[in-house]
């Protein structure tokens, strides 16, 4: 594997990752189809974001934690509007609506780190957006998470949901605090489908039958404990398919089939928990059939979440930034899913 660089302290609760991705490029001035990859700004001024996905129309939808929104990006202009809003927002400096997904054209919203565990009243679960202001909880993780603690001390007892995924009629999740991935099932039901050490949980991703999941690592953060994993869930052994960077933060598919993650950077050194990465250390990275992990974009400032459209990969930050990297995919595998080589995997 190609040199790594030096490891360096970040926090477990990778929910707070703040502040901008400062590249200073023209959203209009994509390059030309042989163009190098570069980030170029499309929004800024959004409040708490941290989730985003492509929803049904093409469009991106990013969530905004600050005031409980999810937000509609026009992925050629950038132009934004309010698709939902009136959900729980933050009560601490991390949590609130964290991310964001479709099934068919319904809309459901994570919420979490709002419940009474840190002061709040509200439900930390899976929200289905039934109107432009109206919401159903469909599955309650904060309750799960209180009957079904982990085996060793917590700070938050209802867990800290990261990111979450449709699977199957339901959803698997994340949970970064609590050390494991959930099943929510199509009726709400909730169950520990995979129970990890400390690692971190972070970003997931799904093709066909695989899930694959984004590892933190633990404090401090190494760059070899920064993995990109994979499991079926029926079957739920976990395998790593890559490692070398620190603070893996999310995975996600190109429209070919290559996967491809997200560093959000590395830390400023003996932090409080809870710190930032240092400023413009994140990355843009693609996984490699033989484990690797190689840059594509470099210099990101702590970025959180990755979606594809074509060739293009858009990069939404917590410091209310999205940004876009045409060019990003080259050189397609094939469709339908990563090809590497773990036992069970396509």
């Amino acid at each position: 594997m190609r040199t790594k660089r030096p490891a360096l302290l970040v926090s477990t609760l990778v929910a707070a990752l703040a502040a901008a991705l400062l590249l200073p490029a023209d959203a209009a001035a994509a390059g030309g189809p042989h163009s190098p990859p570069e980030a170029q700004l499309l929004v800024s001024g959004l409040q708490g974001t941290s989730g985003s996905t492509i929803g049904p129309d093409g469009a991106l939808y990013v969530t905004e934690a600050d005031i409980g929104q999810v937000t509609r990006v026009d992925r050629r202009t950038g132009a934004t509007s309010v698709f939902a809003s009136g959900l729980p927002t933050k009560v601490i400096g991390l949590g609130g609506a964290i991310d964001v997904a479709f099934v068919g054209s319904t809309a459901y919203v994570l919420v979490t780190v709002v419940g009474a565990d840190v002061g709040g009243d509200q439900v930390n679960g899976i929200y289905r957006v039934d109107g432009p202001d109206s919401f159903t909880v469909v599955a309650d993780l904060g309750a799960f998470s209180l009957a079904n603690p982990p085996d060793y001390p917590v700070d938050v007892a209802q867990g800290l949901q990261f990111a979450f995924e449709p699977y199957r009629g339901g959803f698997l999740v994340t949970d970064g605090h609590h050390n494991r991935i959930l099943r929510v099932d199509r009726d709400g039901e909730v169950s520990a489908l995979v129970t990890l050490g400390n690692v971190v949980p972070t970003g997931l991703a799904v093709s066909g039958r695989t899930a694959y999941f984004a590892e933190a690592g633990p404090v401090p953060h190494l760059p070899e404990t920064g993995r990109v994993l994979a499991f079926e869930p029926r079957n739920p052994q976990v395998r790593e398919l890559a490692s070398g960077f620190s603070l893996l933060v999310d995975v996600e598919f190109s429209r070919c089939g290559s996967l491809y993650a997200l560093s959000q950077g590395d830390s400023p050194g003996e932090v409080p928990a809870g710190s930032p990465a240092l400023p413009d250390s994140g990355e843009l990275l693609r996984v490699g059939d033989d484990g690797t992990l190689a840059v594509v974009v470099e210099g990101l400032d702590r970025p959180t979440s990755l979606d594809f459209a074509r060739a293009t990969a858009f990069i939404t930050t917590t410091g209310g930034e999205v940004y876009r990297v045409p060019n990003a995919v080259s050189g397609c595998r094939g469709h339908g899913g990563w090809h590497g080589g773990w036992p069970g995997g396509k």
